[in-house]
């Protein structure tokens, strides 16, 4: 079970022949790309700790040594560059030395040993690209051992990203490990990135897959017209799900793509199309719903692009009236009712786990010590019930 091993703490002798930068850290806002060499004065810089408390986890994956951001460290609200450094002193001996990770930066970084870049995520400098971070290895110099240097990192966060209290820079300090144990830790880190999201990889492809068998069917069913518009729900939601997988194990997708389909795209489209695709359950449509769908959906994408929330607000709350008023419709007069309301609110629940977040409802659990939203948990019941309901809708009965 991909969970159950992604949740597995690291492996005992990696992690006893490694160590863990964490500790104090000299710390400066603002970009300088001679602060990556190891002569540059850095006793004016501020100090911040990287130390996690005891068994901290980020709120999403369940990575583990978990820190606050620089925003939690006397810089709330700052976006844009700040570079790390530290004295890092590597064992005598004649093993190969890598620095593993850091598995959790906002938003991208490069990796600096004595002026020397070994790598990063991402794209910095003038037009900066920055990508989801994943699990990465930086090998040393081959005559590192035995020596000490300085470790640099220099971190980016994209400006206009959405951001917390503790937002900004490193949060998991990266690790000093010698061959083979450096590629042990690793390794363990991919499974729990892999284990993070394999749920946003399985259930698109679930709804994919129903996407086909609804299509088949389509023609012989009592509900073509909501067969049709609830396979443009589940391509878009599909297609939403499967981007947050795509940008947290490749490069292939910006951060600031990523929001931007995110908030523009599949989000009002995709509950707009599951509102359009309900008000066809029950026997006549009503052009109102349609009508006040569209225009919700307008003011919705244009508080996404002026960036007003309470246009976004009103877009979705707007919805979820109408979502309400289509149930009250399938109550009265509606085919298969009980099905087709436990189908309704399984969806509604999945499209609106924000807002019920808000209201204390808990919308994350680490089974295994990995992160599984509610969100994910409903799609899996929403699938299969709305499975049923399209089957059904070949013998259709009144429930």
């Amino acid at each position: 079970m991909v969970l159950a091993i992604g949740g597995r703490p690291d492996p005992v002798a990696a992690r006893a022949a490694s160590s863990s930068l964490d500790g104090a850290w000299r710390f400066h806002l603002g970009d300088d790309p001679g602060w990556a060499h190891a002569n540059v004065d850095d006793s004016g810089w501020e100090t911040i700790d990287l130390s996690a408390p005891a068994s901290s986890i980020d709120g999403d994956v369940g990575l583990p040594n978990y820190v606050g951001g620089w925003m939690a460290h006397g810089h709330p609200g700052y976006q844009g560059y700040a570079w790390y450094r530290r004295s890092v002193m590597v064992p005598a001996g004649n093993r190969a030395w890598d620095i593993v990770g850091p598995t959790l930066v906002e938003d991208g970084y490069e990796i600096y040993w004595n002026g020397v870049r070994l790598g990063g995520s991402g794209r910095l400098g003038p037009s900066p690209r920055v990508v989801g971070t994943r699990p990465m290895i930086f090998a040393l110099p081959a005559d590192a051992a035995g020596t000490q240097g300085v470790l640099a990192i220099r971190t980016f966060m994209q400006p206009g990203n959405d951001a917390n209290p503790d937002s900004g820079g490193i949060h998991v300090a990266p690790t000093l490990a010698p061959r083979p144990e450096s590629l042990a830790l690793y390794h363990a880190q991919w499974w729990r990135s892999i284990a993070g999201y394999i749920v946003e990889a399985i259930e698109p492809l679930m709804m994919f897959a129903l996407i086909g068998l609804a299509l088949a069917i389509r023609q012989r069913s009592s509900h073509p017209a909501f067969i049709a518009f609830i396979c443009i729900a589940l391509a878009l939601s599909g297609v939403k799900r499967l981007d947050n997988a795509i940008v947290s194990w490749t490069d292939l997708m910006s951060l600031p793509t990523y929001a931007w389909l995110s908030k523009l795209v599949w989000m009002p489209l995709s509950l707009a199309a599951w509102a359009l695709a309900w008000n066809r359950w029950s026997l006549r449509s009503w052009r109102a719903i349609d009508v006040a769908t569209v225009l919700l959906t307008m003011a919705g994408i244009a508080g996404a692009l002026l960036k007003l929330p309470a246009m976004t607000h009103i877009f979705r709350l707007g919805l979820l009236a109408l979502f309400a008023l289509m149930a009250v419709r399938i109550i009265r007069a509606g085919p298969m009712r009980k099905l087709a309301l436990a189908t309704l609110a399984s969806i509604l629940v999945s499209q609106y786990a924000g807002e019920l977040g808000s209201l204390g409802v808990p919308t994350i659990w680490f089974p295994f010590g990995i992160g599984v939203t509610l969100t994910q948990y409903v799609y899996a019941l929403a699938i299969p019930l709305l499975a049923c309901l399209i089957v059904r809708t070949l013998h259709p009965k009144q429930a």
